[in-house]
């Protein structure tokens, strides 16, 4: 009896209070599987998870550190992870778009939502004291990345474009932390690696570093990109709504004001130098920055682009099962009143 009395207090109480009498039921459960280890470019995820945005809504997510947009995209059988978009593994990541073509030629059930590089990150580079002076060097050189790497999967398209033999070089694993090591020390003659991180290698190696990013070629497919598990949206379309809205409004506040961005990040995300994370936001900027972007919506796919990178991979890598490129992205979970602020990218 007089638990049952305790039990009937504790109920007026909350009650009164305004409380709950029972636990709130848990938010759905949600994974993010990341391209590659956090950092800038992924701070707006750690921002609107700090802020409660994602709890808000519903959502209960963690974000997954990733190991590259070969195995965020890719199907399941490659053995790489188990956590992967395009089998179900894990309904959002972040992939580079032109891979997640590729692996959706191979089966891999990926939509596209949100353009994160508006404008290619690929960039490849060298040392100009090593005899590396332009991309009719790069014959004969070893060239160093992880085996997931985009632009090793992208290879062929850029040696095509660049008038090179596909097999004219060389590749060398080498973990993405350890690229300047590696080419400081002449382990490898070339690295690859995203636009972001070029001020890190400017500090480094002054003017002897040289340079070349993919765009500069006449490559400029989209870069890295939210996507979604495509079963998963069909089954789940207002949550999906919910957490790219979020996520959306999430940049565009970091736009504004990265501070509080970085210190969620860094508060979650150890070894880190926040300096150098600062430097990689205004390079993220410019590569989130295009006529789309600014005009119909941060974050915003381009049918005719797409259709590009679409005949690029075809080109240059093949499609294993050609499928409509329409099915592969979606704009219709973006919010067009949020545009990429033109106005905070440095010239």
């Amino acid at each position: 009896m007089k638990r049952l009395q305790a039990a009937g207090s504790a109920l007026a109480l909350a009650l009164m209070l305004g409380v709950p009498a029972v636990p709130a039921s848990a938010g759905e459960a949600v994974n993010l599987i990341l391209n590659w280890t956090p950092t800038a470019d992924h701070s707006p995820f750690y921002y609107a998870k700090a802020q409660g945005w994602y709890e808000k809504a519903g959502i209960d997510l963690t974000i997954e550190v990733g190991k590259g947009s070969g195995v965020s995209a890719a199907k399941v059988g490659s053995g790489v992870s188990a956590a992967k978009v395009g089998s179900g593994g894990s309904p959002f990541g972040i992939a580079d778009l032109a891979t997640m073509l590729v692996a959706k030629s191979k089966g891999a059930d990926d939509v596209a939502l949100m353009s994160i590089y508006a404008n290619t990150g690929q960039t490849f580079y060298w040392l100009k004291s090593y005899g590396v002076n332009g991309v009719k060097d790069f014959p004969s050189q070893k060239i160093g990345n992880p085996p997931g790497d985009a632009s090793r999967v992208m290879w062929p398209a850029f040696a095509k474009a660049a008038g090179i033999a596909p097999d004219a070089v060389s590749f060398v694993n080498i973990g993405p932390t350890a690229k300047i090591a590696a080419l400081k020390s002449y382990t490898v003659d070339i690295i690859s690696d995203f636009y972001n991180e070029h001020d890190l290698k400017v500090i480094e190696f002054g003017p002897d570093l040289g340079f070349v990013n993919w765009k500069d070629i006449g490559l400029n497919p989209y870069g890295n990109s939210l996507i979604v598990n495509g079963a998963y949206l069909q089954k789940n379309p207002k949550l999906v709504e919910e957490f790219v809205r979020i996520s959306q409004k999430a940049f565009a506040a970091c736009v504004a004001d990265v501070t509080p961005c970085l210190k969620a990040l860094l508060d979650q995300v150890s070894g880190l130098d926040k300096e150098n994370q600062e430097r990689q936001w205004e390079r993220i900027k410019y590569l989130m920055t295009d006529e789309f972007t600014t005009t119909k919506g941060l974050g915003w796919i381009d049918g005719e682009r797409m259709k590009k990178d679409y005949e690029l991979v075809q080109t240059y890598l093949g499609m294993e099962k050609p499928f409509d490129v329409s099915t592969a992205f979606t704009t219709k979970m973006l919010d067009p009143a949020v545009k990429m602020d033109a106005s905070k990218v440095k010239k």
